[in-house]
């Protein structure tokens, strides 16, 4: 055999007994184990609820950097955020609420037609939500609350005239410190949110509707 083969052989032992080793000390790092959670919504219809005629569409919300990922936020004492080591959701907080509500007004029937802006559906209303509280909170205390707050604004998509405004501020409590426990409270709160959400909506929209002036029936061709 000659030297060269030799020498390479040589220098391919010694990076696996080098790698083997640097395992053995944990200089390489392990794979971090993730875990994925994902709010469950799901409204109860109100049957003061009006059914509706109208569509409307949802932009995607509003929400700073720091809500806007996958990360899952929590304020262990007042004026400082952190996020959960190990956990994410299963999308952005602002692609959560939006599919909620959108799935919410849905599964409502008191609306003909509910999309995304930009899927080719024509909209009557616009819906857009500012995203500010989606985290837990320990508030000083030893087990955190789960806090959602959205900000919503119904428009008239055809006079860009806002309709109405409506601040929805949820709180509830985690049942432990565990991420969990966190997660599910927050899916908690968003759906007393998104339940209050879609109601204020449709009363606000049919009021509007309600008052508009008819349209005027096309003058009659002349024989």
């Amino acid at each position: 055999m000659s030297a060269r083969p030799m020498t390479t052989i040589l220098r391919i032992t010694a990076l696996a007994a080098c790698v083997s080793a640097l395992s053995a000390c944990g200089i390489v790092p392990e794979k971090e184990t993730i875990s994925i959670y994902a709010p469950e919504t799901k409204v109860q219809v109100d049957p003061s609820w009006p059914s509706v005629r109208w569509q409307l569409q949802i932009p995607r919300p509003y929400a700073s950097d720091l809500l806007d990922s996958p990360r899952i936020v929590v304020r262990p004492e007042d004026g400082e955020l952190q996020v959960y080591h190990g956990a994410t959701w299963a999308g952005p907080a602002p692609d959560l609420v939006q599919d909620a509500v959108l799935s919410a007004f849905e599964d409502s029937g008191r609306i003909p037609g509910v999309s995304r802006r930009g899927a080719g559906v024509s909209g009557d209303y616009e819906l857009m939500l500012d995203l500010r509280r989606f985290d837990s909170d320990y508030a000083g205390g030893k087990v955190p609350n789960a806090e959602v707050e959205i900000v919503a604004k119904l428009l008239d998509m055809h006079n860009s005239t806002v309709i109405g405004t409506r601040k929805l501020h949820k709180t509830v409590p985690a049942g432990g410190t565990a991420i969990g426990e966190v997660s599910k409270a927050i899916g908690t709160a968003l759906n007393e949110a998104v339940q209050e959400l879609v109601g204020w909506t449709l009363v606000e929209g049919q009021k509007y509707d309600a008052s508009k002036p008819a349209a005027a029936a096309p003058p009659a061709r002349k024989r």
